[in-house]
């Protein structure tokens, strides 16, 4: 059986690097979700949607955000699904686990000093969480295993 994965990022840096993991999932039924129609062509033989951006200063945004991620992964019922960031993100896998997909953030290599926000409070939700910088790597997680963009 084909495993279902759901690949969402907000635009931007995170959207790239997103790009840059596509291949590890090569055979897989992808769907790529971000939040700028022109992504999609960054995965032409992905099924994309589109949705909603959002940040921790616009609470209503977060709330369409959240309720557009819920309403994808009801449709999709993903197996997996990964994310480098942001917010929408952090919803994707948080809601995720709702309807039993396996969960993986991949903090953005931007996050140098420390983990970014979301990848901070994600990281108890994931099954596999990883930042791109080895000094961030910590017992009990996240992981390091490389750059995405190195």
């Amino acid at each position: 059986m084909t495993q279902k994965v759901l690949a969402l990022a907000s635009p931007g840096g995170h959207f790239v690097q997103l790009t840059r993991l596509l291949p590890a999932f090569d055979g897989a039924d992808l769907v790529v979700a971000s939040t700028h129609p022109d992504y999609a062509s960054a995965a032409p033989s992905a099924r994309f949607a589109l949705i909603p951006d959002a940040t921790r200063w616009d609470k209503l945004a977060l709330v369409r955000c959240a309720w557009r991620i819920l309403r994808l992964l009801l449709r999709e019922r993903p197996d997996v699904v990964i994310s480098t960031g942001a917010a929408p993100g952090y919803f994707a896998l948080r809601m995720g686990k709702w309807v039993g997909a396996r969960t993986i953030w991949v903090d953005s290599i931007a996050n140098v000093e420390e983990l970014s926000l979301s990848g901070a409070k994600v990281g108890k939700f994931a099954d596999l969480w990883l930042t791109q910088w080895e000094h961030l790597a910590a017992p009990g997680g996240p992981g390091y295993a490389g750059s995405v963009l190195s």
